[in-house]
């Protein structure tokens, strides 16, 4: 007996866009179980498409976390926005998050505008943050939310509480196309361990730093390796800034401040790569990098 379009495996890529900081990252981390995306409240946190992997019975819901859309300054900002554009052209689902405790303003209506770009994928509301506001104000935001257009769903959900995440997997994967599975059960990213044990320094060194700093970090990792006999992985490691100034910010009085980044950044990283870690962070300052195409190339983007 054939299968029924209902029972059908479906697999696909579902992205969430939004202002900066409405919950893009926590909510994939939340769907996915682990933390493939870092987090912070700091603006543009994220910079590069990340996928987290989400698998079951009926299908397979690939998340692609990208950076927030804002107004470019510089070129990276620039490169931001565009790895943004050429993602969501992929998508066969995106999902737009808006906070359930502020008001829909200017940068979701602008937001929700960019999505006619993408008419091949359907488009889901995803109110975030319903933990924090009385019932009331989250039925409003749920009305406001679809007077914006004709969503092919409208899910309120808290990542925090882990509402309705339930929910929106069982939604999400409907949405999808009929599809093999698309990577093994097994797999919650395809990120590279390097790649994510960068993106645990750098979400440390963002911990507690002001102002326009945040933009002018950059993490690579030079080696990882396992040392013979011994239960230790040495990682050696960069952070990039822009100028001397932001060096000893980043440095801290005595060196303490950095000695507190690698501390936070090597309690993720040993979980990750299942044993001790000696971390080895220098700090090297490559001027005006955000703006410069070669320097961009090289740290990555």
């Amino acid at each position: 007996m054939s299968e029924s379009p209902r029972d059908a495996y479906r697999a696909g890529f579902v992205s969430f866009v939004g202002r900066p900081n409405v919950g893009k990252s926590t909510l994939m981390n939340a769907l996915v179980g682990s933390k493939v995306a870092i987090t912070s409240e700091k603006p543009q946190t994220t910079r590069k498409a990340i996928r987290g992997i989400i698998s079951s019975e009926s299908g397979q819901v690939i998340i692609v976390d990208t950076p927030g859309v804002h107004r470019p300054r510089t070129l990276l900002g620039e490169r931001l926005n565009d790895l943004v554009q050429s993602t969501l052209g992929d998508m066969d689902v995106i999902g737009m998050c808006v906070p359930a405790g502020e008001a829909i303003g200017p940068g979701d209506r602008f937001i929700n505008e960019q999505l006619d770009s993408y008419p091949r994928a359907k488009k889901v509301a995803i109110v975030t943050k319903i933990d924090v506001v009385p019932k009331a104000q989250v039925a409003d935001q749920l009305y406001a939310v679809s007077q914006l257009r004709e969503w092919d769903e409208i899910i309120p959900v808290s990542s925090v509480k882990q509402l309705q995440l339930d929910v929106l997997v069982e939604q999400l994967t409907k949405l999808l196309p009929e599809s093999p599975r698309l990577y093994p059960d097994e797999r919650i990213t395809d990120e590279s361990v390097e790649d994510r044990i960068a993106e645990y320094i750098r979400e440390a060194a963002l911990e507690g730093v002001r102002d326009e700093l945040p933009h002018s970090l950059a993490v690579t990792v030079d080696d990882v390796s396992a040392r013979e006999h011994k239960d230790i992985v040495d990682i050696y490691a960069n952070v990039f800034v822009e100028r001397d100034s932001q060096k000893a910010i980043v440095i801290g009085k005595h060196g303490a401040r950095l000695r507190d980044v690698g501390e936070r950044a090597r309690a993720q990283i040993e979980p990750l790569v299942g044993s001790r870690v000696f971390l080895s962070l220098r700090v090297k300052v490559a001027r005006d990098w955000q703006r410069d195409p070669k320097q961009l190339g090289r740290l990555g983007f």
